[in-house]
């Protein structure tokens, strides 16, 4: 996308939590007037007072160097007043039946109701197929028929959202009249990227259908990575390879103990449900969703196995908390699940983890925390690499295969080097590779 701006406008961005705030701060940066609005009281007092409430790489100097063009409000009123265009980024989250939660959706609409002014709303959470078309009825009905209405779904990566905004793969923009998504496309003017322009059903399909082609990718990757364990095959030679064919490429061909995050594990959940709900029996999506599931559990069975098939009274290291490298996301980490196997089963567990800071409830409330993975491996009968944190490899393994009580490290992420993990006398286990053992 090229060519003068054709003049900034107001926008009012509801939800501020990794996508609103991106979504906001980055239409700032393009020059548009935006207020954020969120309901958590904290939140916006941290932006308020200049803070950045969450880590994303390159957010918080986006933040401040806009600072002119960002607010920050509690009021949805306000947040509405003046804007031309209201942008919807707040949480969509799992129902018990796999379903999204569209109570927050519902609630922006109803505050619309009478912001005859507005010129469009736009969706970028993610919501199932037939959203956008309930919404559309909503707001027909509040008296909003000349608003319009877009689907403008996020694809961006915790860690690298920013970038991912600014030059993304792709805009997505659907849209059922023309007027609406030509709005659309001025407001990303500047954005290094290509607009696919559609309709507002299959706008809200493509979310659901690349995340869960990703996550395809991992599971795909973990199920070769169980059969080289069975074999003697080196997966991360395999997968190399198999990643060299240009049809098939080297990205998310990763294996590892699971998938985490805000987007896989909901979205495939949901698209799921979606087609459940249609009568077809996703059946693919299935297996790879319980594949990702059962990732933590196998390491955990693995390590237990290698301690003579008891945790109870051992202490295990658990370094890395986050769900990916670059963030201070917990949610649906495998860390979560590791760390509760581990406690129930008997074991003294202590965490590491650069980045996270709040860990309060369940299991975190029962671990250790630690300041560096060397503090968390003393003494340490194991430990478990669970994020691919780069730190991880500047350790002085050397020295830590002396303080630990046991020289056993579980590679979650093949981001070792097992020869060298083995000539300093670690016993080093990893997926989809042999396990190796130094001398003691």
């Amino acid at each position: 996308m090229s060519g003068p701006m054709l003049g900034k406008r107001r926008i009012a961005v509801f939800g501020a939590g990794y996508i609103g705030l991106v979504t906001g701060a980055c239409f700032a940066q393009l020059g548009h007037d935006v207020v954020v609005r969120d309901i958590q009281q904290e939140r916006v007092e941290i932006l308020r007072s200049g803070g950045v409430p969450i880590h994303e790489d390159g957010l918080a100097s986006l933040i401040a160097e806009n600072a002119e063009h960002l607010t920050f409000t509690l009021d949805a009123e306000e947040a509405v007043r003046d804007a031309e265009v209201v942008y919807v980024c707040v949480d969509t989250p799992s129902t018990p039946s796999g379903d999204a939660d569209l109570s927050r959706i519902w609630q922006v609409i109803d505050t619309l109701r009478d912001a005859r002014h507005l010129m469009a709303v736009a969706v970028k959470s993610t919501v199932p197929v037939g959203t956008g078309a309930r919404v559309r009825a909503e707001m027909d009905r509040a008296g909003l028929e000349h608003v319009g209405y877009a689907s403008n779904p996020e694809f961006t990566a915790e860690g690298k959202a920013v970038r991912d905004f600014m030059r993304p793969d792709r805009v997505v923009i659907g849209a059922d009249d023309p007027e609406t998504a030509k709005l659309i496309a001025q407001l990303h003017e500047g954005v290094d990227g290509p607009i696919a322009q559609m309709d507002v059903r299959s706008a809200e399909m493509v979310k659901l259908a690349a995340n869960a082609l990703l996550a395809t990718k991992i599971s795909f990757a973990n199920e070769i990575a169980t059969i080289c364990e069975a074999t003697g095959a080196d997966v991360e030679q395999v997968v190399h390879a198999v990643g060299l064919d240009h049809r098939l490429g080297p990205h998310f061909m990763r294996p590892g103990v699971g998938w985490g995050g805000s987007c896989f594990p909901k979205d495939s959940r949901a698209l799921r449900a979606l087609a459940g709900n249609a009568g077809y029996s996703f059946q693919l999506l299935t297996s790879v969703i319980e594949v990702n599931d059962l990732q933590p559990r196998r390491a955990i069975q693995r390590l237990k196995d290698e301690l003579g098939g008891v945790f109870h009274n051992r202490t295990v290291a658990l370094l890395g908390v986050a769900f990916k490298p670059g963030t201070d996301d917990v949610r649906e980490a495998p860390s979560v699940i590791i760390a509760s196997r581990l406690l129930s089963e008997g074991a003294d567990v202590r965490c590491w983890d650069p980045l996270v800071r709040q860990l309060g409830s369940a299991p975190w409330s029962s671990t250790t925390r630690c300041a560096t993975p060397l503090e968390a491996m003393t003494g340490a009968d194991a430990a478990i690499i669970v994020t691919e944190w780069p730190e991880l490899q500047d350790v002085a393994w050397g020295e830590a295969a002396e303080i630990m009580a046991r020289p056993l490290v579980f590679d979650g992420r093949n981001l070792l080097d097992p020869q060298r993990m083995a000539s300093l006398g670690f016993t080093y286990m990893s997926v989809g590779r042999e396990t190796v053992r130094g001398e003691v």
